[in-house]
């Protein structure tokens, strides 16, 4: 039953001063003047808990609330947002399934993402608050806390019962109107910095191959279908073409770095003639090429759509120069064959 505590206490990260409790027989006050006076702005009928008021990052009258019944057998999800500082509210996440929630977050980057932890799981809105999908990979545990790390772009849950996870949100966080209404959006892919260890011999164990992930996005009516992704060279020169069954929402092509065999002359002549002497790209222990450093373009294309996002490979540093690279020359050695 409720006895009058306070459950959640947020202090605008746009205001200071600006104060929003609420407590576990259902009430949620905020303060404009840094706690001196208090105005209720929501007094739930049946006293359930205020489990998170949660002040806007984007405006500053905007507030989200979740309250949690099941102490009183009530399982309905109970999330509420105001935009005058709690005088009016409105009901969101009207498809969200029969789960208490206990917490509520709205992403830092884009004004338009929700996160919410419930009873069985964790939910994300990209419509801000309107609808909301399942986090998967996940067990079916309650979560209980939620918090969005603004420089590493990680997304920490914590549950009851089976500890912390961590998911990367950087291209969640990319999901603009203008993104959500594109047929095809493909986003910058991470640099990688380049190894000579790459496919190459380590005594008893297997060569080290690298997987790099190509993120793009798709909106179409289809449920799947095949997109092409070609890696080019600064030229022009197509080094890999890959497939993937893609799906609506986010996509992720792992890559492995390596070029076609037909394509490594063309690229050994683009860069002999970029550096003004022979450059050799080395066939790997495990009989594949592999990107030199260099800049090179991801081109995705997917129904009459293509878009381009550049794809760094950083040369090798340290011990990586010393010992060479394919397609690159060590430090005081003649370049590998």
């Amino acid at each position: 039953m409720p006895y009058g505590s306070l459950t959640t206490l947020e202090e605008s990260p746009r205001r200071f001063g600006l104060l929003y409790v609420g407590s576990d027989d259902g009430l949620a006050h905020v303060s404009k003047d840094g706690g001196y006076t208090w105005t209720k702005i929501y007094d739930s009928p049946q006293q359930f808990w205020v489990t998170q008021v949660e002040p806007s990052h984007h405006a500053d009258g905007r507030v989200f609330l979740s309250l949690n019944g099941y102490r009183f057998d009530h399982f309905a999800p109970l999330l509420y947002s105001s935009d005058d500082y709690g005088q009016t509210w409105q009901a969101l996440g009207k498809n969200l399934p029969p789960e208490p929630i206990n917490v509520v977050k709205e992403d830092p980057a884009n004004e338009n993402i929700l996160y919410v932890g419930t009873d069985h799981g964790a939910y994300v809105s990209l419509d801000r608050g309107v609808t909301f999908m399942a986090f998967g990979g996940l067990p079916a545990v309650p979560v209980h806390d939620l918090a969005v790390h603004p420089r590493d772009k990680d997304l920490v849950l914590a549950t009851h019962g089976r500890s912390f996870y961590v998911g990367n949100i950087a291209h969640l966080q990319q999901l603009t109107p203008t993104v959500l209404d594109k047929p095809l959006h493909v986003f910058a892919p991470a640099p990688v910095s380049a190894s000579p260890g790459w496919g190459r011999k380590r005594g008893f164990a297997a060569p080290v191959e690298p997987s790099h992930l190509l993120p793009f996005y798709v909106n179409h009516t289809n449920k799947s279908y095949v997109t092409q992704v070609q890696i080019r060279s600064a030229g022009g020169v197509v080094l890999r073409t890959l497939t993937d069954s893609s799906e609506v929402g986010l996509n992720y092509l792992a890559y492995p770095l390596t070029l076609d065999e037909a394509a490594v002359p063309a690229l050994e002549k683009e860069l002999s003639d970029k550096a003004k002497k022979p450059v050799k790209i080395a066939k790997a222990d495990n009989g594949q090429y592999y990107l030199p450093a260099g800049e090179y373009t991801v081109e995705v294309s997917l129904g009459g759509q293509t878009e381009k996002q550049a794809l760094k490979v950083e040369a090798p540093s340290g011990a990586g120069r010393r010992f060479g690279l394919p397609g690159q020359e060590a430090e005081g050695e003649p370049e590998r064959e």
